[in-house]
């Protein structure tokens, strides 16, 4: 039974769209995917599921929490294969001195269009640097998150898809979750 990686956009940020991770594995329980396993507060579940449209999927889970919680957020599922694809395809990787706290992975729900992709890297980013590779944005913060010259508002503009991004350390954990729940012990 294939396992999904949900990651909800924007929830639990400042005290809006609250969503109680023990209602969100207590929903996902409900919509019949199984052993749910929340992490952290923002909106990060693993399930397993026979579902097979993970369109269709990330559909009925944000009409659900609408539903049942009150808030709409961006629902984008990967597989566990698509995220190990993601993390290797990682072009910081190799690099010495990244900080894994200032290094996030937006992940989009569909490739964002070759103009948007073109309009997007024109950006002038200060020391941040981003690469776009199919429908992962790859942004390092060497100077932290706190004040960036290259803004994700400002990015979305450009690409006109929706997102979510998770940090480095975020991203490995929900893969180790992912990994564990598809073979146990």
């Amino acid at each position: 039974m294939p396992v999904i990686i949900c990651m909800l956009r924007a929830v639990n940020v400042a005290g809006h769209n609250k969503v109680p991770m023990a209602e969100l594995r207590a929903l996902c329980a409900s919509l019949k995917l199984r052993d749910a396993q929340t992490y952290v507060q923002s909106g990060n579940v693993v399930f397993k599921t026979d579902e097979r449209d993970l369109d269709a999927l990330a559909n009925r889970l944000q009409k659900a929490i609408e539903r049942k919680l009150g808030c709409c957020p961006e629902v984008i599922l990967r597989t566990t294969a698509e995220m190990k694809d993601a993390i290797k395809r990682n072009p910081f990787a190799k690099r010495t001195g990244i900080e894994p706290n200032k290094l996030l992975i937006t992940f989009f729900g569909a490739e964002p269009a070759a103009q948007a992709r073109a309009d997007a890297t024109q950006l002038k980013p200060g020391r941040e640097e981003m690469k776009l590779i199919g429908r992962e944005l790859y942004m390092y913060f060497p100077d932290g998150l706190a004040r960036p010259k290259l803004t994700w508002g400002m990015v979305e503009r450009k690409l006109k898809v929706p997102g979510t991004a998770r940090n480095w350390n975020t991203v490995n954990k929900l893969l180790e979750m992912a990994e564990k729940l598809e073979w146990p012990g």
